[in-house]
């Protein structure tokens, strides 16, 4: 019953964000026409078969039942619906063929515009409303890093201290992982590491090891092995241990993060004895306690909480006007934008693994969710900022049936003042439908095997 939910769940949130996302990049070509006063003969969220529809003036207003895309059908302009029918009439005003190519390419790249005009108002929304939590990196004296993971694999060493990426020192820790950073080709990280400033270059294939461990660097690396919280009833509780305690050393081996803790529990065959460093009753000093807790041997746990990073950081609360919320809003836009371009380019280069990097509609429902269930609304309007960069990218490939292939005829007759035949632009828009269709196969079938098939 869970997972029927849980899919359920996932199946809403991602029709959400794609219809969310289709909307606004459909009403950017529709609004485009409409100034122009082109005739736009319907206006489609979703394709056939129809769900539900009404007629308005000229156009027809329809919600089909295939909610992967959409489509608006201006008069005099071969589309997805490859109706031609019209090329042996005679041009009327309100036709797309009509209006000079400025016009036309105006009512062409209207669609990703307003995409990317939704990420901006989405990040300066969310901007504004919540402000944003950052963590100065002076704050983080050092992180621990796992044997065989990710950031060893690297060169990253427990106790190093990130103090900025690609050459430049940064000053909050959310800034060493921004998309335009982590896509470069030249990727390092500056680590203070003894009293040195070492540059720590990664590999080309560095996004795939990510993808394939799930994760790489965040806060929770840095936290210390401070306990914050001891469940009632738990092995911890039972052996003594307090909120506050400090763990130094389990079975012998120092301790100093959370992580490295976790994971010699998790790892623990036994009984493990525990050195605690814990605050004395009057406050002034500390003093050392041995315990020996035997973790659940069915969940691998003591009953003990982490710190919240508020405890342990210096965590900065950043509030934004208006302006400055446009500003953040922008900004965020412009690395998202950048980033997923770099991404694109070392796929196509060879850097990376098109199968790992590519989503189709089942990644995204995944990520979508997944988001949604981490931040609840605010991971919902992320990953729909995101979303609607990627839709504005994509859209732009110089593929027939897409805005880009659209484009690309656009500009050829601008530069050659010569319009490609209708059955030339016919057969390259078929070959385009097909190619998307089957591209679109390919990448679903990929993202089963990769969410299923491990």
């Amino acid at each position: 019953m869970d997972w029927i939910l849980s899919f359920s769940t996932t199946i809403l949130v991602f029709i959400a964000a794609i219809f969310i996302l289709v909307t606004i990049h459909e009403l950017g070509h529709f609004l485009a026409a409409k100034f122009f006063k082109m005739r736009v003969n319907k206006f489609s969220i979703g394709f056939p078969p129809k769900i539900f529809g009404f007629k308005k003036g000229e156009t027809e207003y329809v919600i089909g039942a295939t909610p992967l895309g959409g489509y608006v059908q201006i008069a005099g302009m071969i589309d997805e619906s490859m109706d031609d029918s019209f090329v042996e009439e005679e041009i009327k005003p309100d036709e797309f063929r009509s209006r000079p190519v400025w016009q036309r390419t105006v009512v062409i790249l209207a669609g990703v515009i307003f995409n990317m005009i939704l990420a901006i108002f989405i990040y300066a929304g969310m901007a504004w409303n919540y402000g944003e939590t950052v963590v100065p990196v002076h704050s983080i004296d050092g992180i621990y890093v796992q044997e065989g993971s990710v950031a060893s694999q690297i060169g990253l060493q427990s106790g190093d201290k990130i103090i900025g990426v690609n050459g430049r020192e940064v000053e909050y820790f959310n800034q060493l992982f921004s998309p335009s950073s982590i896509t470069d080709r030249e990727l390092s990280f500056l680590v203070q590491r003894d009293g040195e400033t070492l540059s720590i270059p990664t590999p080309p294939n560095f996004l795939d090891l990510i993808n394939r461990e799930g994760r790489f660097i965040d806060e929770t690396n840095a936290l210390p092995s401070k306990v914050s919280r001891v469940l009632d009833g738990s092995p911890a509780y039972e052996a003594g241990l307090r909120a506050g305690d400090v763990i130094v050393a389990v079975d012998g081996e120092e301790v100093g993060y959370w992580l490295h803790l976790v994971s010699i529990i998790q790892n623990s065959e036994g009984a493990l004895n525990f050195e605690i460093r814990r605050m004395a009753e009057s406050e002034t000093h500390s003093e050392i306690v041995l315990l020996q807790i035997q973790p659940d041997p069915e969940t691998k746990t003591i009953g003990i909480q982490a710190p919240h990073p508020s405890e342990v950081f210096d965590l900065q609360q950043k509030s934004y006007n208006a302006a400055q919320a446009f500003g953040v809003g922008f900004d965020r836009t412009n690395d998202t934008f950048f980033g997923i371009i770099k991404g694109i380019g070392r796929m196509f280069s060879g850097d990376i693994s098109v199968r790992e990097n590519l989503g189709g509609p089942v990644a995204i429902a995944n990520i979508t969710r997944e988001a949604t269930d981490a931040g609840g609304w605010r991971g919902f309007w992320n990953i729909t900022a995101f979303l609607s960069i990627t839709l504005a990218i994509m859209n732009m490939l110089p593929i027939p049936a897409l805005d880009g292939g659209h484009f690309m005829f656009l500009m050829y007759e601008g530069i050659t003042r010569r319009e490609p035949s209708p059955k030339v632009r016919m057969g390259l828009q078929q070959l385009g439908f097909i190619f998307l269709i089957g591209l679109f196969i390919l990448i679903t079938f990929n993202d089963i095997l990769r969410t299923f098939g491990g």
